[in-house]
């Protein structure tokens, strides 16, 4: 049984002494005599009614204390009277103060000492009541917004819902959009088990959990992917030519390999099953490695995705991140197959030689799997971790050399070179595709004669909409000066022009730089157009009546004579270096760079030593060693060629009884063009020559040009870039040269016209060299 008793106090007393500390304690006590009060007193009133006002305060502030107040009955009816020791006391017992601080106002006698204790108790009380009204204040503010909002969300939910436009993601519309995602898939088994494991997980997952987001993530990539779906191929053989010719000029070897590829797919019924390929174009810069990619993926009927791998280091971007990772993401190929929904696209892998290598891993490494027939059908993303096959995807890399692809990933790929082209080439090039796109990028010609005939077609007025048309251009041309008709253009890029801006402007093996060239031509031709157009260099006629006559045709001719006009001096001036006789000592090389074949030149000199071929000399002192100083920033290889270059000059002229010039002389080997790095193993022949033509005293033929290493025998070996070494020799004006035997037939794959006008020796050792470079010349009959 509960029993609750409230006490009233109606006398204060003091403790004199302790009687018996029992149990029961007795202790002898004596009434406290309080000081009268006066009525009269102002202080006493004021403090009296401030007290009061404060109590009041409290209780409106703070509820519990107009219980507590409630309760005191009999208390708060002397409170009605102004008593001030009452009033003192029971605003003492509202506060939450220390047992100290309210014991001091029972043993203050004084009624306005007491009241102001009371007060400054009752203050600080009231000031903690203010801040924790404004606490509960806040919180209640925030709980009834976010009620609120709650509320309406609600609300709206149920408005969609009445209007059938629900888009409730909840977890069942969820798992049901994922699931008619699949119908019609054939997903594989290791696949299936995943998603239906994820979809029993999610099913009983919160919004709220942590890995709510994440398995719905897992599970978009997984029902997107296009499980056993194929694009429908090609198998017409013309077709398919037509486009890579239209798109295309050359690359026969290129358009020869999809050919096959169509003519394997036609034979077997079907491109499926494991017929995925991995080809690698290499060749220089601007020969249309990439954009061949598209008009590929065009001609085989499939769906087309690119990505470059230039300076990436990250094995992620390949292999996917793990799903433990914020923001995880599967690679480059499951996004491509994501996006292209078919599960045989052509994959074109840029860059593939400029792939990086960093802390996070070796990327290259990575392509292994990937671009590996026998690996690929399983192809595991570290993201989806489940099987994908990869094995009917084409996959085309691109890259500008082989030296820096690592040997096993070159020896997945199937390599097709492609070497730079040839003037005439660049001619065919520029006319059917780069001077009719640079012409029509510009507007200088149209695409459609439609669009001509519809802007010069002047509007009808009986037309509603031609007559809104008519006001509209009348308010607008209230603002506006009216333009002047647009006069019919004729602008034309003689052959000539062309072929001066191939030969003396954009050497370079491919032909980006010349596309370059056409472009800015063409827009200094709109440019003169425009000023004529505008009648900023004709002084004919008043403006007024420019405007309103029908302006006269206009012909716009570029020939060889104005390239420097729109586009600047020539950066070639020459095709050689010596426009006369070479001096003894000078050779003509063929080099091969990234950027096409050029011409270059080997020249080597000599100075007598000190106190060279003394007589005098004691024969048991031997002769000083030759030395040779190499100039022209040469790289390792070709420093070791020179030095092997002098040793079998040395030989030659053993051979021939005539040592001794190479000892007796400091010699110097230099390739002009010092601020240009030069490296490959191509320039011993025409090392050796050049120090045998200085120690013979024998000049070389003007039109003779040599490429090839020698080893340390004089034995003459292959080289590469043939036909961009002799496209270089055609350049300067070389009708005789010299390549090693082991690329004859490089040589013989060559166009006809290349071939003709040279006489080309195939040598084996550097003895059939000599014979060619210092053979007496027969007199003509």
């Amino acid at each position: 049984v509960a029993l609750q008793m409230l006490v009233a106090g109606t006398r204060s007393v003091q403790l004199e002494k302790v009687l018996q500390r029992g149990p029961p304690l007795q202790v002898q006590i004596a009434e406290v005599t309080q000081v009268p009060w006066d009525n009269k007193d102002e202080m006493l009133k004021a403090t009296l009614h401030e007290t009061m006002q404060t109590v009041k305060e409290i209780m409106r502030v703070s509820p519990s204390f107009r219980e507590h107040a409630a309760m005191l009955n009999q208390s708060y009816a002397n409170m009605a009277q102004l008593e001030p020791n009452t009033v003192a006391h029971l605003a003492a017992s509202m506060t939450t103060a220390e047992g100290e601080e309210l014991q001091k106002v029972l043993e203050i006698t004084n009624p306005t000492e007491k009241l102001r204790h009371a007060l400054e108790l009752l203050k600080k009380e009231l000031e903690l009541a203010k801040l924790q009204q404004k606490i509960s204040n806040q919180i209640e503010e925030k709980m009834s917004k976010n009620q609120r909002e709650f509320m309406l969300r609600e609300q709206l939910k149920s408005i969609k819902k009445e209007l059938g436009i629900d888009k409730d993601d909840g977890s069942e519309t969820i798992l049901q959009k994922f699931k008619d995602r699949l119908e019609g898939k054939e997903v594989p088994k290791e696949a299936n088990e995943a998603i239906e494991s994820e979809f029993e997980k999610f099913a009983n997952l919160a919004k709220e959990s942590q890995e709510y987001q994440m398995t719905r993530n897992y599970l978009d990539w997984l029902t997107s992917m296009p499980w056993s779906v194929y694009s429908k191929d090609t198998f017409d053989l013309k077709k398919a030519q037509e486009i890579l010719d239209r798109d295309h000029y050359g690359l026969a070897d290129i358009k020869d390999r999809i050919r096959e590829f169509i003519a394997v797919g036609v034979l077997r019924g079907s491109m499926q099953g494991k017929n995925g390929k991995i080809l690698c174009f290499v060749g220089p810069p601007g020969v249309g490695k990439t954009s061949i990619g598209k008009s590929i993926a065009e001609a085989l009927g499939r769906e087309f995705y690119r990505f470059s791998v230039g300076g990436l280091y990250d094995v992620a971007e390949i292999k996917g991140h793990r799903r433990t990772y914020v923001g995880a993401m599967p690679g480059k190929l499951i996004q491509c197959l994501k996006k292209t929904q078919t599960s045989n696209p052509l994959v074109l892998i840029d860059e593939v030689d400029k792939i990086g290598r960093g802390h996070h891993g070796d990327p290259s490494s990575a392509l292994l799997e990937l671009l590996d027939p026998s690996q690929n059908s399983a192809f595991m993303d570290h993201y989806l971790d489940v099987p994908v096959d990869c094995s009917n995807i084409l996959f085309v890399c691109t890259a500008n050399v082989l030296d820096t692809i690592p040997g096993p990933l070159l020896d997945r790929m199937e390599v097709i070179r492609l070497t730079g082209y040839d003037l005439q080439e660049k001619m065919k090039i520029a006319e059917n595709y780069l001077v009719p796109s640079a012409m029509v990028e510009v507007g200088l010609k149209q695409k459609e004669d439609k669009t001509k005939e519809k802007e010069a077609t002047p509007p009808k007025p009986e037309e509603s909409s031609a007559e809104s048309s008519s006001d509209a251009a009348s308010e607008v041309g209230e603002a506006m000066p009216e333009m002047p008709k647009k006069p019919e253009v004729k602008a034309v890029i003689e052959a000539s022009a062309i072929e001066s801006l191939i030969r003396w402007y954009c050497r370079e093996a491919g032909v980006r730089n010349l596309q370059k060239h056409i472009e800015r031509i063409c827009r200094k031709m709109a440019t003169k157009v425009v000023e004529k157009w505008e009648g900023r260099t004709t002084t004919e006629g008043d403006a007024s009546e420019k405007d309103t006559a029908e302006p006269s045709p206009m012909e716009l001719r570029v020939d060889e004579a104005a390239l420097t006009e729109y586009v600047g001096k020539p950066v070639f001036t020459s095709d050689r270096l010596y426009e006369g006789s070479l001096p003894s000592g000078t050779v003509t090389g063929l080099a091969w760079t990234a950027m096409g074949g050029s011409v270059l030149y080997i020249e080597a000199t000599a100075l007598p030593r000190r106190n060279a071929g003394d007589a005098e000399r004691p024969a048991a002192v031997p002769a000083v060693p030759p030395s040779l100083a190499v100039t022209g920033q040469l790289g390792n290889v070709m420093k070791e060629s020179s030095q092997i270059a002098l040793l079998v000059a040395r030989r030659q002229l053993q051979s021939r009884k005539q040592s001794g010039f190479f000892e007796e002389h400091e010699l110097f080997l230099h390739c002009p063009e010092g601020a240009t790095p030069k490296d490959g193993p191509s320039a011993g022949v025409t090392m050796t020559t050049a120090l045998l033509s200085l120690a013979l005293e024998k000049p070389i033929p003007t039109d003779l040009a040599m490429t090839g290493e020698v080893s340390l025998n004089g034995k003459v070996l292959a080289v590469g870039g043939i036909k961009e070494k002799t496209i270089a020799a055609r350049r300067a004006g070389c009708k005789t040269l010299v390549f090693p035997e082991a690329n004859r037939r490089d040589y013989d794959e060559l166009p006809k016209y290349l071939q003709d006008g040279l006489t080309v020796h195939f040598a084996t050792h550097f003895d059939e060299v000599f014979d060619v470079a210092f053979a007496e010349k027969v007199p003509e009959q």
